[in-house]
C-alpha cells in the first residue's frame, strides 16, 4: 500500500456534497392554483410527524422582509408583451481583442483568436497585476464564498462582479479600479454560495451613442434583483425597471432571503433578457417556483413567463396567485440564438431532487432536459431530455455551446450539451433532434421507494466519447493502509450499487456514480471552431447516501425559524412536505476523509468533432494541496482531483484551466495535451478563465476566489498574467 500512499492526497480534495434527495408520498400531479399543497396520506402523515415544523407554510403567506431587496412596488399583474427591437450585440461578432460575453461569444465557445501566447512561450507568463475585490467572509460569518466569476472585456474596460454582486470596471492594463457599483447585497441573501458567474454587456437601441446608458452592464443578483448600470460610469440606468432595478420576486409567493437567487449571467436574445434562477436544494417539496421569464432589455418591462405547470398562461399570476411552486428550476448559464429566436435552457429538477413521485407529468417531461424557448412568447419549441425521471440530481449545470457541426452535407447548426453523467449530446438546435446517435439503454429499476417507479431505460449518447470511467467494483476500493481498504470494502458491500442509475433506497445506503458533481458541471466546455476540437474537464466522484426521516430528524428547511446554516445545503436536507429526509456524504473513509474509490477523480479530454475521437486525455490536478485529514502533502503528483470551473482555448494553441483543488492555473498544449506551465494561485481557481488583448499585449485572467464546496482557500484576488515586456 505504501506505493499508492501519495495518491491518497487527492482523495478528499475539498469534496463536500450538495444536499438534495427526497422523500416519498403517493404520486399526485401538482396544481398551479391550489391554495395549499396536496394532503399526505395517513401513513405518510404519521411518518411526517417524526420531524417538527416541516409542514409547508401557505404559499399565499407574505414574503419575509428583505426578499424584495429593493422594496420595489409590485404593481398590477402584467400581461405578455413584446420586446423593444434590438441592435446587433457585440457578442455576436466579438472584436479580435475582446472577451465580451461569459463564454466569449453568444455561441459560448470559450475560444479566443489571440495567438501571442503559444506553447513555446507560455512558460514565460508572469503576473501583470492582481485586483482584490474586497469580497470575503467577515469575522463570524460562515464561509459560503464561491466567486466563480469570469470577467468580460470590451474596448478599454474589464468588467466583473464580485461574489456579493458589486459590479466593477477595471483598467485592462493595470487593474486599476475605474468605477464600482455597490450592490448592497446582504449576507442573509446568500443561498448555497456567494457566487456571481459574470455580467452582461448590452448596447441599447433607443439611447444614442454618447449618452448615459447607451452601453450597459446587466447583472442578475443573489437577492433576485435585475439591474442595469451605465458601462462608462457605473450609474444605474434610470429608464430600466424601477430606477434601474427589477424585482424578480414578484409573483413568487412565500419565500425568505436566500431561498431563491441568481448566479448566472442572463442572455439577451432579440431584445429579451431571459432570466432563470436557482432554488435552494433539499428544503421542501413546495419551494418557490422555477419559472423562466423574459424582460425588455431597454425598459425592464415584463414580457412573458414560462411556468411549467401553467403552460398556456404566459402573463404574471393574477392578484393573490403565484407561479407554480416546486417546479424544476434552471440555474446554469443559458445560451441564446438570435437567428432562430430561441434560448436554450438547461433544466434541473423539481424541488425534491431524489424523488419523482410527486411531480406532475409536465415536470417529469422537462426535468434534466434542454428546453428551447421562443423568446417572443416564452413557449417551448422543443425539449430534449438527458435523464428520465431524474432522482440523482443530474441537473444540467453547464452552458450549452452552439457550433456548426461538420456534417457530411455541410455544416449543421448544432448544440453541444454536456452533462453530469459525462454523456455529451449533440443536437440540431432547430428542432432538438440528435445529430449523433442516442440510444435508450436498460437501467436499474429495483427500488423500495413506494410510489416512485424508475424509468426502465435511459438515454446514452453513443456517437460521442463518454467522459467517464467504468462502473465501480469492490477491487476499486483502497486506502492509506489495509485497514482503510477493508473499511471501504465493507462499506461497498453494505451499500446498494447496480452501476449507473442505481435507484434510491430506504432500507440501506446506495452509491451514486458518477455523483451529482460528476461529468461536466457549471464550468462548461471550450470549442475551437478552426480545428473542430472540443475541450472538457470533468469529474468522477461517488456519492454515498440514504433516504430516511429518522436520521434527518432535527433538520429544518431554510424558511423555518429553527433553520441552521448547513441544514440542507451540503449532504443533508429536511425535504419538508415529504415523509423523508436525506443524509448523504462523499463515499469516503470517515476517519481519513479520503475517498474510498481509487483515483483519478478528475480528468481533461480533447475530442476531434470531425471524427468524434479522443485526441488526448489524462488526469487533471495534482496532490500538492490535498491529503488525509485535509493536510496538504505538497506532492506534485498529477493524479486527478475533483474540479469545478471550465477551460478556454486559444488560436495560439494553448488551453487554460484552473478548476482543480491544487489551487493552480494550468496551461496545456492544445494538440498534445502536455502540461506546459502552471502557477500557484492565492486562492482556489474554481472559475473559468478568460483571455484578452490590450495595447498589443495578450492577458490571461482568472478569479482565484476559492470555493467552500471544494474546500479550497478563500481569496478575493483576480489574477491577470501576460508575457514579460510589451510583446
Amino acid at each position: 500500500m505504501a506505493a499508492v500512499n501519495p495518491a491518497a492526497a487527492t482523495a478528499l480534495c475539498g469534496l463536500v456534497l450538495l444536499s438534495a434527495v427526497a422523500g416519498m408520498v403517493p404520486a399526485r400531479a401538482q396544481s398551479a392554483y391550489r391554495e395549499a399543497p396536496p394532503r399526505l396520506s395517513e401513513a405518510d402523515a404519521s411518518e411526517q410527524k417524526e420531524g417538527k415544523g416541516l409542514a409547508a407554510p401557505s404559499p399565499f403567506a407574505p414574503q419575509a422582509p428583505g426578499v424584495n431587496a429593493a422594496n420595489i412596488p409590485d404593481g398590477p399583474p402584467a400581461e405578455p408583451g413584446e420586446a423593444t427591437p434590438a441592435v446587433e450585440q457585440i457578442g455576436s461578432h466579438p472584436a479580435h481583442d475582446d472577451w465580451p460575453a461569459y463564454g466569449r461569444d453568444t455561441d459560448a465557445t470559450r475560444f479566443s483568436p489571440l495567438e501571442q501566447i503559444t506553447p513555446r512561450n507560455v512558460g514565460q507568463l508572469t503576473r501583470a497585476f492582481i485586483y482584490h475585490t474586497g469580497s470575503k467572509p467577515a469575522p463570524g460569518q460562515a464561509n459560503k464564498w464561491a466567486a466563480e466569476t469570469t470577467p468580460i472585456k470590451v474596448g478599454d474596460g474589464l468588467y466583473m462582479c464580485t461574489a456579493m454582486n458589486d459590479i466593477v470596471k477595471l483598467d485592462p492594463e493595470t487593474g486599476k479600479e475605474v468605477w464600482r457599483h455597490n450592490a448592497g447585497v446582504k449576507y442573509a441573501s446568500i443561498p448555497y454560495a456567494a457566487a456571481c458567474k459574470g455580467v452582461v454587456y448590452y448596447t441599447a437601441s433607443t439611447v444614442p451613442a454618447g449618452q448615459l446608458c447607451h452601453n450597459r452592464i446587466l447583472e442578475g443578483m443573489l437577492d433576485m434583483r435585475l439591474i442595469e448600470v451605465d458601462a462608462d460610469t457605473g450609474k444605474l440606468c434610470e429608464g430600466f425597471g424601477d430606477h434601474g432595478q427589477v424585482n424578480l420576486m414578484k409573483g413568487m409567493g412565500e419565500s425568505v432571503p436566500g431561498f431563491v437567487s441568481m448566479t448566472a449571467p442572463p442572455p439577451i436574445v432579440n431584445g429579451a433578457i431571459v432570466v432563470n434562477h436557482q432554488v435552494l436544494n433539499g428544503q421542501r417539496r413546495w419551494a418557490p417556483s422555477g419559472v423562466i421569464r423574459g424582460y425588455d432589455a431597454e425598459t425592464g418591462k415584463f414580457l412573458w413567463a414560462w411556468d411549467v405547470n401553467r403552460p398556456d398562461d404566459h402573463g404574471e399570476p393574477a392578484e393573490g396567485q403565484h407561479y407554480s411552486r416546486g417546479t424544476p428550476n434552471s440555474w446554469a448559464p443559458m445560451t441564446g440564438d438570435d437567428g432562430l429566436g430561441l434560448v436554450y435552457v438547461p433544466m434541473g429538477n423539481a424541488a425534491v431532487n431524489y424523488y419523482s413521485g410527486m411531480r406532475s407529468p409536465e415536470e417529469n417531461r422537462v426535468s434534466s432536459a434542454i428546453v428551447a424557448l421562443d423568446v417572443k412568447t416564452g413557449s417551448p419549441r422543443w425539449v430534449f431530455q438527458t435523464v428520465h425521471k431524474d432522482v440523482w440530481d443530474y441537473d444540467i449545470g453547464s452552458q450549452p455551446t452552439m457550433i456548426d457541426f461538420p456534417g457530411q452535407d455541410g455544416p449543421v447548426p448544432a448544440l453541444v450539451v454536456p452533462t453530469k453523467r459525462g454523456q455529451t449530446f449533440v443536437l440540431d438546435r432547430r428542432d432538438g433532434k440528435p445529430i449523433l446517435p442516442v440510444e435508450e439503454r436498460p437501467a436499474p429499476v429495483e427500488t423500495d421507494v413506494e410510489g416512485d417507479p424508475r424509468s426502465p431505460t435511459q438515454p446514452w449518447s453513443v456517437g460521442m466519447p463518454r467522459l467517464g470511467l467504468p462502473d465501480l467494483k469492490e477491487s476499486d476500493m483502497w486506502g492509506m493502509s489495509p485497514i482503510d481498504q477493508l473499511f471501504c470494502r465493507l462499506q461497498f458491500r453494505r451499500a446498494k450499487y447496480e452501476g449507473e442509475f442505481t435507484a434510491p433506497s430506504v432500507d440501506r445506503p446506495w452509491i451514486e456514480y458518477p455523483g451529482y458533481n460528476g461529468g461536466s458541471d457549471w464550468g462548461s466546455m471550450a470549442y475551437d471552431p478552426k480545428t473542430g476540437v472540443l475541450i472538457a474537464n470533468w469529474n468522477v466522484t461517488p456519492v454515498y447516501q440514504i433516504l430516511t426521516r429518522r436520521k434527518a430528524d432535527g433538520l429544518m428547511p431554510v424558511d423555518d425559524p429553527s433553520f441552521k446554516a448547513g441544514g440542507g445545503t451540503e449532504g443533508k436536507g429536511a425535504l419538508a412536505d415529504t415523509p423523508y429526509g436525506i443524509m448523504a456524504s462523499p463515499f469516503w473513509n470517515r476517519y481519513t476523509r479520503l475517498l474510498c474509490s481509487k483515483p483519478p477523480y478528475g480528468m481533461i479530454t480533447a475530442i476531434d468533432m470531425h471524427t468524434r475521437k479522443v485526441l488526448w486525455q489524462h488526469p487533471l490536478g495534482s496532490a500538492r494541496a490535498n491529503g488525509p485529514w485535509r493536510i496538504p502533502t505538497y506532492l506534485p503528483l498529477t493524479i486527478g482531483t475533483p474540479n469545478n470551473g471550465g477551460p478556454v482555448v486559444t488560436a495560439g494553441g494553448v488551453v487554460f484551466v484552473g478548476a482543480t483543488t491544487d489551487n493552480l492555473l494550468h496551461a496545456f498544449d492544445a494538440k498534445s495535451g502536455k502540461e506546459l506551465w502552471n502557477d500557484v494561485l492565492p486562492g482556489g481557481g474554481q472559475a473559468t478563465p478568460m483571455t484578452y488583448e490590450y495595447k498589443g499585449r495578450q492577458y490571461v485572467a482568472i478569479m482565484a476566489g476559492g470555493h467552500h464546496f471544494m474546500r479550497t482557500p478563500v481569496s478575493d484576488a483576480l489574477v491577470v498574467y501576460a508575457l514579460p515586456g510589451n510583446k
